[in-house]
């Protein structure tokens, strides 16, 4: 079964989903709630309830966690943490928490490679970071 990886933001919350092999991850779109502690549950769980619907499931998720380049926490990382406890526990699959440092610096690196208008890049930036958070995961269980 796959893996759905999240990059969590205020305002928008990137998805990414591994392949059937848990090689590869790739973006699958941005999720925009009202907040992350308005809907964002609800969001998030309801697209998760989707792509399990597939053909290939869903047995996990992989979470973002925001830290500092020193390792430190930052703001986010306290409500990141808190998220995930609520999501594993509204959707029954286990939630794993991945470093997220520079994952938004090395997506939008790889973007800018093939996308030169910064605007569609904006547009992308999330779903290319989940990818990438999600990536380290597989990478790190290999």
């Amino acid at each position: 079964m796959r893996v759905v990886g999240l990059d969590i933001g205020d305002k928008r919350i990137g998805v990414a989903i591994s392949d059937l092999t848990r090689t590869l991850a790739r973006p699958v779109g941005v999720l925009r709630p009202s907040g992350l502690d308005v809907d964002a549950l609800d969001v998030v769980a309801h697209e998760i309830a989707r792509l399990a619907a597939e053909d290939d499931g869903v047995s996990g998720i992989v979470v973002g966690l925001p830290r500092r380049l020193d390792g430190s926490p930052t703001d986010m990382t306290p409500r990141v943490e808190q998220f995930a406890r609520r999501l594993e526990s509204k959707t029954s699959l286990p939630v794993a928490l991945q470093d997220e440092r520079l994952s938004s610096w090395e997506a939008e690196s790889r973007l800018a490679l093939r996308d030169k208008n910064w605007r569609s890049r904006k547009a992308k930036l999330d779903a290319a970071a989940a990818a990438v958070i999600l990536q380290d995961y597989l990478d790190s269980r290999a």
